[in-house]
This record gives C-alpha cells, sequence and structure tokens, in this order.
C-alpha cells in the first residue's frame, strides 16, 4: 500500500534523466530511418515521439501512403524506388502485409525500432523545452510523457529534430523560414515576385465499407450543412477513401502550427459533411449499405517551418537536376503545390509539374547552419518553398532520415561534428557509407573497400538478350506503347514483333532516347519507320538505321493504331520493362506535361509502367542482341539501373547459375554484402493500394556461398529483401569463393547488381 498525507508544496513528476549519442526527435519515417541506422552502427539512440504510433503520416492516425521518386509509377523516373533502410523497410511491409493495413504498417515500424538494442523508445511522450549548451549548440531537450506522468530530461552529443513542425530546432534558435520566397531570391520562376506566408494545408482521410445490410447515418451537429460549399462536391464518389480523398485539405491560409486544433476542427466538419451527402443525398444509392468505418482523429500536416542548413535546395537544382559533390540523397516526386484554400478552392487542388528524371539532395541541407549539433530531418530540411514541393514527400524524406544516422555514426567514430562530414575523407566515407547500405543515389557509385575488385570473375552464363518470347496476352494499340531496354552506343538494330491486325493498316515505330543519358524522357527521336500490315496475325521487322549516341536506355516505340495489337510475353528480365503513353491521374499525368511559359518546367510525353499482372514485356526480337548484363557489373558500385541496367543476369535457362570469385593467394572474409533485385520500379505504397506481389518476382530467393574446398559458409532460403548483410560469425580464409543462386518460381533469370566482399 502507498499512502500520502497532505503536502503543502507542489509534488513533481517522477522525473528520469537519459544521456546519449544522439537524440531522434519525431517518430516518422524519417526519425525511424535516423534512428535505426544510427543504432545499427552502433550508436545509443534515444527516440522520442508524441504519438502512440510511430511512422507520422503514414501511421494509422493519419494513413497516408508513403511515396517517394516512383510517384505511383506515373513519372518518368524508372527504377527510382529509395533505397536503403525504408527500401527494407516497404519491401518487409509488402511482404507481411501486401494488401496495405495501416494497423499493420504500425507493427512493421515498431519491429524494426524495438530490435534495436541501442535504442530507447518513447512513445506518448512530448518535447516542451530545449536547453542549450552553447549559444550555438544544444544540451538536452525535457519532455513529457502523458501516459506514464513522467517528466525526461535527455541529453546527447547530437540531436536529430524530425518532428515535422522542427519544435527542437525552432526552440535552439535555428533560422527558419515559413511561407513563399519572392521569385528573385532563388531566381525560380514558379516562385510569386512577392514573398508571402501561404502554405500547404492539412488533410483528414476517412475509411467506409460496405457491410451488406442498410446502415442509417445521422450527421453530427458538426457537420457541413451544406455541401455545395465545397467546389468540387460533384468529383466525389461513394466508393473512395483514404487518401483518394487528399483534396479534403484546410489551413493554408492559417498558422498551420498554432492554429492546428482549428484546422482539425474544420476538417471534421468537412468530413462529416462529406459523408452525409454520400449517404443521405440519394445522389449514391450503392451507399445504403455503407457505413463510416473510421475517421482520421489527427490531420496530415503539409507544411509549416523549413530550416535553412549549409545550403538551400531551389526549383532549379530540381528541374536542371544538379549534381553536388555532397550528393547523399534524391528525390522525384512532383513539384507539388496544393491551392491556399485548399477544399474551398474554385480552382485546381493542386499543380503537378514533374522534372525529366530524379534531383539529387546534398548533405549540406541536412544540418543546421546556425546549431552546430542538431541534424535536420523530414520535411522541414533545408529547402525553398518550391523545391519544399517535392522534397516534402515521405520516401524522399525517410531516405534524408537515413543519411542523418549514418552521418550521427560517423560523427561518434571520429569525434566529429556534423559540419565536419561536409567535404573531404569523412564525407567520402559517409556516401561509401550509406552506398554500402543500398542508398543508391543516382550518379554516386560505391568505391570503398571490396575484395572483389581484385578478384577474378568467372560466372557461368551472362544473359545475351536476343529475345524476349512472344508467349504473353496481346495488347491493344489504343495508346503508344514502347518497350525500354539498355542499349549500346554506336549500335544499330532491328527489332521484330509479333502482331495481329484487324484488317490492313499501317503501323508507326519510333526509336527513341532521352536527351540526358541518365534519364528516361523519350523526348529525342532518332527515326520514325512505317510498316504496311495485312489483316491477321503476322510478324513485323522494323529495320533502324540510326545508331544509339550513348549507352542509356531507349525506347521501341509503337505508335497508336486501333486495328492493332502486339502479343506481350510472360518473360520478366531485370532491367528491361514495358512502358505506355497513358494516363496517371493520381499524379496529374494525361500522357503529356505542357508547361505554360515562363515557370521553368520542360514539356514533354510521358511513357509510364503498368502494374503488375498486367504489366508484361512487349514480345520482340532484337539484334544484335542486347549483351550488358555481364558479371563484372557486381563490382561497378550501381545497385539499380541507371544508364545500363547494372545487373549480372544469368541466361533464362541456367536455372542454377554461379559467380565464382578467385584469388592468387588466400584472403581473409569477414563480410559479404549482396544486392538484388526487388523491383526499383514498384512503387511499394506502404498503405490502401495493396499489391499484386508480396514478394517480387525479379528477387532470388535461394542461395549458397562456398569456399575454395566446397564448403558452404553461408546459406539462405527463401530471401525476399534487397540488401543481404552477411557477418559472419568466424572469419574464413580461402582463395575462391562460389556463389550458387537458384532461379526462382517466376522464371525470372537470376540477377545480381551488387556484391562486396570484406
Amino acid at each position: 500500500m502507498i499512502k500520502q498525507d497532505f503536502d503543502n508544496k507542489t509534488r513533481k513528476n517522477k522525473l528520469v534523466e537519459l544521456q546519449t549519442d544522439l537524440v531522434v526527435c519525431g517518430g516518422g519515417l524519417s526519425g525511424v530511418c535516423a534512428a535505426v541506422t544510427a543504432a545499427r552502427e552502433g550508436v545509443r539512440v534515444v527516440m522520442i515521439q508524441d504519438r502512440p504510433v510511430l511512422g507520422g503520416n503514414a501511421s494509422s492516425e493519419v494513413r497516408l501512403w508513403a511515396l517517394g521518386a516512383t510517384s505511383h509509377m506515373g513519372n518518368n523516373n524508372r527504377w527510382s524506388r529509395e533505397g536503403g533502410l525504408i527500401d527494407e523497410i516497404l519491401v518487409e511491409n509488402t511482404y507481411r502485409n501486401k494488401e496495405g493495413n495501416p494497423v499493420l504498417f504500425d507493427m512493421v515500424l515498431l519491429d524494426f525500432v524495438k530490435k534495436e538494442s541501442n535504442i530507447t523508445l518513447l512513445l506518448n511522450t512530448a518535447i516542451y523545452n530545449t536547453i542549450k549548451a552553447s549559444e550555438n549548440s544544444i544540451r538536452a531537450v525535457e519532455a513529457f510523457c502523458s501516459q506514464t506522468s513522467t517528466n525526461y530530461v535527455v541529453s546527447g552529443t547530437n540531436f536529430c529534430d524530425a518532428t515535422g513542425d522542427g519544435i527542437v530546432a525552432f526552440q535552439a534558435g535555428a533560422a527558419f523560414r515559413i511561407g513563399q520566397e519572392a521569385k528573385a531570391e532563388f531566381n525560380e520562376q514558379m516562385a510569386p515576385e512577392k514573398e508571402n506566408t501561404d502554405l500547404l494545408g492539412h488533410s483528414i482521410f476517412f475509411y467506409s465499407k460496405d457491410v451488406g445490410k442498410p446502415v442509417k447515418y445521422v450527421a453530427p451537429d458538426i457537420a457541413l450543412k451544406d455541401i455545395k460549399e465545397i467546389p468540387k462536391y460533384r468529383s466525389i464518389k461513394s466508393k473512395d477513401k483514404g487518401c483518394s480523398f487528399w483534396w479534403l485539405e484546410y489551413g493554408g491560409k492559417m498558422d498551420t502550427i498554432h492554429d492546428s486544433e482549428k484546422v482539425k476542427d474544420e476538417l471534421w466538419k468537412v468530413v462529416y459533411g462529406v459523408w452525409d451527402y454520400i449517404k443521405n443525398s440519394g445522389e449514391f444509392p450503392e451507399a445504403e449499405t455503407m457505413t463510416l468505418e473510421w475517421v482520421g482523429t489527427i490531420p496530415g500536416k503539409r507544411e509549416s517551418r523549413r530550416f535553412e542548413g549549409h545550403y538551400m535546395l531551389n526549383q532549379n537544382d530540381v528541374i536542371d537536376q544538379v549534381e553536388f559533390d555532397d550528393a547523399v540523397s534524391f528525390g522525384g516526386w512532383a513539384v507539388d503545390h496544393h491551392d491556399v484554400e485548399g477544399v474551398y478552392t474554385t480552382g485546381a487542388s493542386c499543380t503537378q509539374w514533374h522534372g525529366k528524371g530524379v534531383y539529387q539532395i546534398p548533405y549540406r541541407c541536412f544540418i543546421s547552419k546556425n546549431i552546430t549539433n542538431l541534424f535536420l530531418a523530414g520535411r522541414i530540411i533545408s529547402a525553398t518553398h518550391i523545391a519544399f514541393g517535392t522534397t516534402r514527400v515521405m520516401t524522399t524524406c525517410a531516405h534524408g532520415g537515413q543519411v542523418v544516422g549514418m552521418a550521427a555514426a560517423l560523427c561518434k567514430k571520429h569525434n566529429a561534428s556534423p559540419e565536419a562530414l561536409k567535404t573531404g575523407k569523412l564525407l567520402n566515407e559517409l556516401k561509401n557509407a550509406l552506398s554500402r547500405n543500398g542508398q543508391g543515389v543516382p550518379g554516386v557509385a560505391y568505391a570503398g573497400d571490396n575484395l572483389l575488385e581484385s578478384a577474378k570473375i568467372e560466372a557461368s552464363s551472362e544473359l545475351k538478350l536476343s529475345e524476349i518470347p512472344a508467349n504473353g496476352d496481346w495488347l491493344h494499340l489504343e495508346r503508344a506503347s514502347a518497350q525500354l531496354l539498355p542499349l549500346c552506343k554506336g549500335q544499330v538494330y532491328v527489332a521484330d514483333f509479333k502482331v495481329k491486325a484487324e484488317g490492313k493498316t499501317e503501323l508507326l515505330a519510333e526509336l527513341r532516347v532521352s536527351d540526358v543519358k541518365e534519364n528516361y524522357t523519350p523526348n529525342i527521336t532518332l527515326e520514325t519507320i512505317e510498316v504496311k500490315l495485312e489483316k491477321g496475325e503476322q510478324n513485323v521487322k522494323f529495320e533502324f538505321t540510326e545508331a544509339i549516341p550513348e549507352n542509356q536506355y531507349a525506347f521501341i516505340i509503337l505508335k497508336k493504331n486501333e486495328l492493332v495489337h502486339v502479343q506481350t510475353s510472360k518473360q520478366l528480365i531485370t532491367g528491361v520493362v514495358s512502358v505506355f503513353n497513358g494516363e496517371n491521374k493520381k499524379v496529374s499525368n494525361t500522357g503529356k506535361q505542357t508547361a505554360p511559359e515562363n515557370i521553368g518546367i520542360h514539356s514533354f510525353d510521358f511513357y509510364t509502367p503498368l502494374r503488375r499482372p498486367e504489366g508484361q514485356n512487349m514480345g520482340l526480337a532484337i539484334q544484335p542482341a542486347i549483351d550488358n548484363f555481364y558479371a563484372t557489373n557486381v563490382i561497378n558500385g550501381f545497385v539499380r539501373p541507371w544508364i545500363q541496367s547494372n545487373a549480372w543476369v544469368a541466361d533464362v535457362n541456367d536455372i542454377e547459375p554461379t559467380l565464382k570469385f578467385s584469388w592468387e593467394n588466400n584472403r581473409i572474409i569477414n563480410t559479404l554484402t549482396i544486392f538484388f533485385d526487388t523491383d526499383y520500379d514498384h512503387a511499394m505504397e506502404s498503405v490502401q493500394m495493396g499489391h499484386h506481389d508480396s514478394v517480387m518476382p525479379f528477387v532470388v530467393r535461394d542461395y549458397e556461398v562456398l569456399d575454395a574446398d566446397g564448403n558452404i559458409i553461408y546459406e539462405n532460403r527463401g530471401n525476399y529483401q534487397t540488401v543481404n548483410r552477411i557477418e559472419l560469425t568466424t572469419p574464413v580464409v580461402s582463395k575462391s569463393l562460389t556463389m550458387k543462386f537458384k532461379q526462382n518460381e517466376s522464371g525470372c533469370p537470376v540477377s545480381v547488381f551488387q556484391i562486396i566482399v570484406n
């Protein structure tokens, strides 16, 4: 029994004081990636999250799908899903939860954090004060857990603000901005002539379901009474739910930090009014058996403060794809800005202007220019309002969170400040450490130690792609359709397709490439060929005469013809995909981007893939055979297609292929890191969308590693992850390593992007 007499003094809550290497403030995807990355590198981390679950806007409290450069597969950024830890998380979620249940995604994130012994996780704990050690550094943060009535003082060497509103950076005195910069400051053509305080607003989502029997709905008094107050009300569909209602947005003209509760109240009014319209207006008879299953209790917030780092990313960096010496992350979502009036706008709810390819984000954007031990992560990184329109999305933010976690580890290792990693050897070490963990920044190759650099490399086979067998469905050319292939400089190709014509007609084919060899926007037409077709099935040959100008991806495009079908293929191949000049309304893709003059945005055609099971290659024969799927690709430093496939791909008929690495003398082997193909072209939305595959069909499931004497030193059965990190319990001394792989049930040839041995 506990009994206390009256105390004439104010009692104090329980106080817990913690000392750590890195304090991660905020538990959204960027905070999770920062904390887990640092912890895996031996950094002691305290992670403070003011909500009961992790994930922020991706959690079950908000239920926004996590996306980034893949943009719902609606742009020209091929193989652009963010790599590293956020890839590992999304692949794990797809394996466990391909239907996209947001509650299960909460548990995926919690598992990732809980399994790290170096992380002390404080949920339901809100930071309310920041204590400075000096004018330019932080000593500690103070926080309160509402569930345990416990106060915390958490001291650290370095701090990461991933709170969304930047509460720690704000209290520490770091320079920040709210609103829109004037056009002249960064020469951004999309920016307004004069600066202002207009922002993107909040959204609240809801889920509905059909229960199979009539359900009545009596709207609460707070509900919007006149649906016509929402100019876009006629676009409401009864079957829409969750993120499909992203445009139920409000607060862009308000203080999105201090007025957040007022914004939430208005959004509740809108949501319950929208459901009243669906249920009781008579416009949706199918809604009679539907019920309102869930409504968000906190809004998903888009924008508030942005903090100034040692560099501010701007529109020109994004659109011109500027390369940075300190590139450590990348993005590719559209420059996506929303009308300040939100749900009440009479105009377009948002504008999304896509770049022709992905862009790099420099390390300097992730460190405060004022506070020496403060990292920035998530939507508060150093970017202008225009650039923020693309950097703000969650997997781009999470990718940057891994940068922070790895940088914090190097700070501890070298007793260095975050700023010390901006240049020189420490920057190179950071980039290699990130690459080693699968960060996969386009244009940034792994250049660290690798015993395979000095090894003789032998493969049981290498794919020489002369045919993608025409054994699939018939594809109607109701839109221009293309096969995207990694072609070789100076080569002249002949392509043969199997088609079916409903009558005599002409079929046009185009050979296109991008003006920037790293991109997948087909804006340069090398050649156009027209052939005559007879009615019925036939093979059609396109004999191109123009040589490919660079080693790069090229498009063989069959133009729209309503009378023609082309046979597709069931064969999947790493680094090869079909794309289509179609629409993707989720990302403002209508087949062509036609940009107004004087906003600094390019106009071009979209050629985008289909999701499986519809997404099939086009059957074709090609000569000369595409011969760049070499075994030596596994040491070229790249972990995804970029300019070329960058993968070793075995012959399709080699169902148990091998790679052998040998040296003249014995080598001591401690670790192996193998990078497999989990289809970086597939947007693994975390919730709501659902996915056809729980395991990507390209990934190697079963393999083993043998030493020179034939002893199995490691084996894996049932792999589904991208990066396999193998820490041998006992170092192996051997003059060779042989890796035996097994082709999986999809029939996709075995492929490996990268192997690092130390």
